[in-house]
């Protein structure tokens, strides 16, 4: 089979569900099990025998910390929801309560698949020198090097605190950890309850002495647990147990906050001190001390899951060294385009060729600092304007906004305060860039600003030309090199002009009358989408070729679902590439016959989002139309984001993104998971010996089409082996 028949490939056999009443609220699958579902198949890739050693390790990280931030946000909220006496269905008809039991089940089930897996993984990290020992492991000499560890780098960090009259128990921080202590005075053997929290400050697994191309660890635990006599002279321990908060981790503000910044930093302060949702702790607690901490900190017996194996293994991160090249994935060097070569690293003339399409992290986002860092030296330009929802703390981008600036350039840049967890990151940006004398806006109170855009202004003869950067991902040069997003680079006017009237929006709270080439949330893009879904249908009803296909992380919004329902039933043939939560039901026969839905889990984090229409053409054809957004298909990012949703018109621009980018993410079998109309997913089932074709690799391998210095939309790289893909 060819590649451009397998795209034409009809669709696998739809699945009756009897008992689904196609107008009632089984017709969604639930936002949270869908979001578990995910986290199970990140957990799934730490057992993927693909997958190098150490970054199998890193999966199992991953998956860990993925389920904390679930419970401190999702969870939380929920709690409120069902303390509060809420009885509201969600759209696939689960009430709080009700989605809390489900959740409940679900995650202890995931946490102790995480330590059966966790198990297998160390001893197969011991058969490769990589040892994660103990405390009955340990040699003389390897007591000796931990008392001098537990001297010069540990002792003077730690807080010993008793729990007594005289001793408040003490604030356990989101994600803290510590020792719960039973002692005995050896004098009298007089009881003493006390707390030991383990420092986040200091790396959770300590170096030992080791062999040559070996390399040995010990849980920064154990290493207290050794030097309990030096921490409480005199006294003996009798037990102990580990235990782990989360807390709620939501942010509230007040809505007339008149000073915004101060007020998102006294709710930082409050985040820390939120409810506790879950407590993690060792088995063989002794019942009174276990009592004390769980009346400390507010937990019921329900809250807790009792760990039997390694608690907070977000942490095994750590274990993931470059000293072990070869358990690694083999290194990647991002490209450069061939085009800004041509032109000496000139980035304006690069873009005033022809419009540039971006893959990250397959081209590097060093093209998106270097645009800017080159606006900010450049004497021909006179303002810049920036968005900015997540960025690194030491970010070369807000460096070059403060560097224009400073040179007397117009700078703008709109700081989202309200991005999680990155707020206080945040604010220090905005101090920054305010002193450096740049205009800071924080755009709108009740939405937050997830639009992806920076526009340069530049004089050229007696013009102002405007240079403009949409993007799909945030402007953070760390997650760039393992997010997979989009970068469109354009000198289109119109896309200027849309630019702009989206800045004044932000800044003036200026709705735009109208906009050239672009649509907007909260306003004009979950409008756009629905017409252009309906737009389809009726190309399929017309009986002319009908195709959507659509890349994004997450689809719940049922009014999109409900389109995507229909234009199934007209004959669209739909292809959905959703990494995270689905709450639509693929293949279910009457309902959902021509959709299909799959996820990408693999080595490079997919975000990019796409949505492509065959336009009366069928997909892929240079009469389709293609769009790049910031924007999921959940109601928060169409109705309480500001998002943009832009069209692609430059020819090269769309094969690259039909021929190329999209065509390979269907073909994916590697790392591809198939969607069941039960919201389970399934690998694709490839036999042995078969050819498994690999997107990432692909991309890899082949650099994008409108980044070529010389190419054209004939040269779009050829696909091979999709006669394999099994989707």
């Amino acid at each position: 089979m060819s590649h451009a028949e397998f795209l034409k490939a009809p669709f696998p056999v739809a699945r009756e569900l009897p008992d689904l009443d196609f107008t009632g609220p089984g017709r969604f699958f639930n936002r949270e099990l869908s979001w578990l579902g995910f986290n199970w198949r990140v957990l799934e890739e730490a057992e993927n025998p693909r997958v190098p050693l150490l970054e199998r390790l890193r999966f199992l990280s991953i998956s860990a910390d993925n389920l904390d931030e679930f419970y401190t946000v999702r969870v939380a909220g929920l709690r409120e929801l069902a303390h509060a006496g809420n009885t509201t269905p969600a759209a696939d008809g689960l009430t709080p309560a009700n989605q809390l039991v489900l959740i409940n089940e679900n995650a202890r089930s995931l946490m102790m698949t995480q330590q059966r897996v966790l198990v297998d993984l160390l001893a197969e990290m011991d058969n490769n020198g990589i040892m994660v020992e103990r405390l009955a492991d340990l040699t003389d000499d390897d007591r000796v090097h931990l008392d001098d560890v537990f001297l010069n780098q540990v002792f003077a960090v730690l807080s010993p605190l008793a729990i007594d009259p005289a001793h408040p128990f003490p604030f356990i921080p989101n994600t803290g950890f510590a020792l719960a202590l039973q002692l005995e005075r050896t004098s009298d053997k007089r009881p003493l309850q006390a707390l030991l929290p383990i420092p986040a400050q200091i790396d959770r697994f300590v170096f030992l002495p080791a062999e040559p191309g070996t390399l040995r660890y010990l849980p920064l635990e154990d290493l207290l647990v050794l030097h309990i006599p030096a921490l409480f002279p005199g006294y003996r321990l009798k037990s102990h147990f580990e235990f782990r908060v989360l807390r709620d981790s939501d942010l509230e503000v007040e809505e007339e906050a008149e000073d915004l910044v101060r007020e998102f930093e006294v709710a930082l302060k409050r985040r820390r001190r939120g409810e506790v949702v879950r407590l993690t702790m060792s088995p063989g607690a002794p019942e009174k001390l276990k009592a004390v901490v769980m009346e400390e900190l507010g937990v019921p017996d329900i809250d807790i899951i009792e760990i039997d194996g390694m608690i907070g293994i977000d942490d095994l991160s750590e274990l993931v060294t470059d000293a072990r090249p070869d358990l690694l994935w083999p290194q990647f060097t991002p490209r450069v385009p061939e085009r800004v070569t041509d032109h000496d690293g000139d980035m304006f003339a690069a873009i005033r060729q022809k419009d540039m399409l971006l893959h990250h992290p397959y081209e590097t986002f060093d093209m998106v600092v270097r645009f800017l860092a080159q606006a900010a030296r450049d004497p021909n330009v006179v303002a810049i304007k920036q968005t900015l929802y997540r960025t690194s703390r030491d970010s070369p981008i807000v460096e070059a906004l403060c560097e224009a600036a400073e040179d007397g350039k117009s700078v703008t840049a709109l700081v989202e305060l309200k991005a999680r967890f990155d707020e206080a990151a945040n604010i220090h940006q905005s101090r920054r860039l305010e002193r450096a004398g740049a205009h800071v806006v924080y755009g709108f109170l009740d939405l937050k600003t997830h639009a992806k855009i920076s526009t340069v202004v530049r004089r050229e003869g007696t013009q102002l030309v405007t240079y403009t950067h949409y993007g799909t991902g945030n402007y953070h040069p760390i997650t760039a090199r393992i997010y997979t997003d989009l970068s469109l680079f354009t000198c289109d006017q119109r896309l200027g002009r849309d630019a702009t009237k989206v800045f004044n929006y932000l800044s003036g709270y200026a709705q735009p009358q109208s906009l050239d080439n672009l649509a907007i949330s909260p306003t004009t893009l979950k409008p756009r989408l629905l017409e252009l879904i309906a737009a389809e249908a009726g190309h399929a009803a017309a009986g002319k070729p009908a195709a959507i296909w659509a890349k994004m992380n997450s689809l719940i919004d049922s009014e999109v679902i409900d389109a995507l329902y229909a234009a199934s039933q007209a004959g669209v043939q739909i292809s959905l590439v959703v990494r995270g939560i689905c709450g639509l039901r693929p293949g279910v026969a009457g309902l959902s016959d021509n959709i299909r839905v799959k996820s990408i889990v693999g080595r490079f984090l997919e975000h990019s989002r796409i949505v492509c229409f065959g336009n009366g053409s069928g997909l892929p054809h240079k009469k389709a139309r293609v769009f790049i957004s910031s924007a999921d298909w959940m109601g928060r990012n169409l109705n309480r984001r500001v998002e943009t949703l832009v069209e692609i018109e430059n020819a090269t621009v769309k094969a690259q993104i039909t021929n190329q980018i999209m065509a390979a993410n269907l073909a994916d079998v590697a790392q591809s998971w198939v969607m069941t109309p039960d919201g389970k997913f399934e690998r694709p089932p490839v036999a042995e010996g078969q050819f498994a074709f690999s997107c990432h690799r692909f991309f890899m391998e082949n650099p994008s089409l409108s980044g070529r210095g010389s190419a054209g939309a004939s040269d779009v790289p050829k696909l091979t082996h999709t006669e394999d893909s099994g989707y």
